[in-house]
């Protein structure tokens, strides 16, 4: 017996639709460029996404760590403000204030005639270092000898 069409279905049908039985090409064509495209738009977007950390690292910045964290917390969280803040931290030079303070430091520590060491230790020590004198005296040492230098100095007045 021979299969014969329906009257009311056309003769001709377009070459998107498979035989029965048969591989469906357009089915498997468009799946692998899905799949292309959703890998290419996913790479793109965590590029993209990862543009203030890579921007923070290339300059080494300070705030490294903070647009890193603030990186993360906008990919988890959705919440684009927090991209948006370590893109201005990551194109912002912040100050250093570290390095200065240290050398002013230095520079008093010269002046007073103690190394760091010394004056650290007499401060833990509860004692404190005496500038022009290379050893740490106590704070009641120190006071009892101005105290009679200062009794030395005293020139009684008789009239």
């Amino acid at each position: 017996m021979a299969e014969s069409l329906h009257p009311s279905a056309p003769h001709h049908l377009p070459g998107f639709i498979t035989a029965p039985g048969e591989t469906d090409v357009l089915m498997v064509v468009v799946g692998i460029v899905l799949i292309a495209a959703v890998l290419v738009v996913g790479n793109l977007y965590l590029r993209l996404h990862s543009l203030p950390e890579r921007m923070a690292h290339k300059s080494q910045k300070l705030q490294f760590e903070i647009v890193a964290v603030l990186g993360l917390l906008a990919l988890f969280t959705h919440i684009h403000l927090f991209w948006v803040i370590g893109l201005l931290l990551a194109m912002i030079d912040l100050p250093d204030f570290g390095t200065p303070l240290q050398r002013i430091a230095g520079s008093v520590e010269k002046i007073a005639g103690g190394s760091h060491g010394e004056v650290a230790g007499a401060a833990d020590e509860g004692q404190r270092v005496v500038a022009g004198q290379p050893d740490a005296v106590t704070a009641t040492e120190a006071a009892k000898e101005t105290a009679k230098d200062a009794a030395k100095s005293e020139v009684p007045s008789h009239a």
